[in-house]
């Protein structure tokens, strides 16, 4: 009995030694030595140059790929090395250390060597050779989309623009970098639309080969339409920095002809958001250069399947004033709906822009929404933003810019049905009414006059776009 005592603290004290030790590395290591010695391996070398000494771009890509698995942190030996981010750590495989990786349940196993006399490296691809035709090439593919989705989220977007001055020197766009602050997340949008939109892009972003299979070019085109304010502009800027893609914003005063409008087509690339916005107002203007059969082909003509993986997306005040033509399916692909704003949209503003869930106001400006006010969600952001130290002075401005927007409506109505009975009498001869109306117009100026004073006072280093923050449905 004693004996066994003995023997079985000793197992358990040789047992506690080997899992805090590298005994057990050891012996994974000799085990899996073993393994290899029951297989037959297939073996693959990815150098990184070629015979004309130009660098090989799989061997970037493999790299890439093997530096951003969880597994490249078992390895041995790893260097360290600062991105080009400040907070950015990007772990590199040191020479001779081994990765191996997983894919459709085969083991692949992957050497960084350096040549001891040229000192040039290369990467060797260790697999089974029973496994070698079933993922050989997918696996490979896997490689490229991987790299891929690492480059796109790497890129830093740009906004481009047309120029019209010496477009031989310089071609016809300009470049900044993209720094707009909006994401998809902050945009003020109904839930629901808000996640259609979403599966929508990333159901295109995944449909390359489904597109090919068609014959149809991999692209997507969207129509927002709605009043100003309402966060067509920040939607843009939040889908380009979810999906990472350049923005060419088109202006259509700068374009000399429709051969003009396909050079700048051309000059895009793939990847990218193709914007122009109030279309509305190109299209109704006689003067403009470009015409309305030149925008058509710019939409969806012979010229726009020079390149792919673009969206599209055009912005007008009226759908309804717009050319049938131009919305039809194949032109325009999505139609999304801005209107003005309601309670729901309001109740994202006071819980994005002054942290409110709930409050007492909260009934009192629903009532008023009832009874047709309407503001933008500009407009209304605004006065959040200028009041943000006080969500109570807050709501009760809103209340106030919404009862002036109501006796402004209920004027204008009035001053309407005056006219459409025949009445020879202006709306400033007929009293009251048209002295009220004048004075509702004039109140609401001085109430946002008196905000931007207050604000000014308080922080003038804040300067923000108030027309990003929208609110949507979705009208396809």
């Amino acid at each position: 009995m004693f004996l066994s005592v003995i023997a079985i603290i000793a197992s358990c004290f040789l047992l506690k030694l080997i899992l805090k030790t590298s005994l057990v590395q050891i012996m994974k290591k000799w085990w899996q030595l073993f393994e290899d010695g029951c297989y037959v391996y297939q073996f693959y070398r990815v150098p990184q140059f070629n015979h004309n000494m130009q660098e090989n771009q799989l061997y970037k890509k493999v790299c890439t790929y093997l530096n951003s698995l969880p597994c490249a942190e078992d390895s041995d030996f790893t260097n360290l090395f600062s991105g080009d981010k400040s907070n950015e750590i990007n772990l590199v495989l040191d020479s001779n250390q081994i990765v191996v990786d997983n894919f459709l349940g085969a083991r692949v196993c992957w050497i960084n060597k350096q040549d001891e006399n040229t000192g040039l490296k290369s990467l060797v691809m260790k697999i089974r050779k029973n496994d070698k035709r079933r993922i050989l090439q997918p696996y490979l593919q896997h490689i490229h989309s991987v790299f891929d989705e690492i480059e796109q989220r790497k890129k830093e977007v740009t906004l481009f623009v047309n120029v019209d001055n010496e477009p031989q020197r310089n071609g016809r766009w300009r470049s900044v970098p993209f720094t707009h602050p909006a994401t998809f997340e902050t945009i003020v949008m109904d839930t629901d639309l808000k996640n259609k939109v979403k599966s929508d892009l990333d159901n295109f972003l995944k449909s390359k080969q489904y597109y090919n299979r068609l014959g149809k070019i991999w692209k997507r085109s969207y129509l927002l339409y709605g009043p100003s304010g309402t966060g067509k502009s920040t939607f843009i800027a939040g889908v380009a920095n979810m999906l990472n893609y350049d923005v060419y914003d088109v202006d259509l005063s700068r374009v000399t002809d429709d051969s003009d409008l396909k050079l700048l087509l051309l000059q895009t690339t793939n990847k990218s958001l193709i914007v122009i916005e109030d279309l509305d107002s190109y299209l109704g203007n006689k003067s403009t250069a470009v015409s309305l059969s030149g925008i058509l082909n710019f939409m969806d003509g012979i010229f726009s399947c020079c390149g792919e993986e673009r969206i599209m997306i055009f912005t007008v005040n009226n759908k309804d004033q717009i050319d049938p033509t131009v919305l039809r399916p194949g032109r325009i692909d999505v139609h999304i709906h801005f209107p003005l704003c309601d309670f729901n949209a309001f109740k994202s503003l006071a819980n994005s822009h002054l942290g409110l869930k709930d409050h007492k106001l909260f009934p009192q400006v629903e009532e008023i929404f009832q009874t047709g006010a309407v503001l933008s969600p500009a407009e209304i952001g605004e006065i959040m933003i200028s009041n943000r130290s006080s969500p109570t002075r807050a709501l009760k401005s809103v209340i106030s810019a919404l009862h002036i927007n109501t006796e402004s409506r209920a004027a204008t109505r009035h001053a309407r049905r005056l006219s459409e009975s025949g009445s020879v009498r202006t709306v400033e001869e007929t009293g009251d009414s048209g002295i009220f109306c004048k004075d509702s117009v004039r109140e609401f100026k001085k109430l946002y006059g008196l905000l931007r004073i207050r604000s000014s006072r308080k922080d003038s280093s804040f300067e923000f776009d108030t027309s990003d923050k929208d609110n949507s449905r979705h009208d396809n």
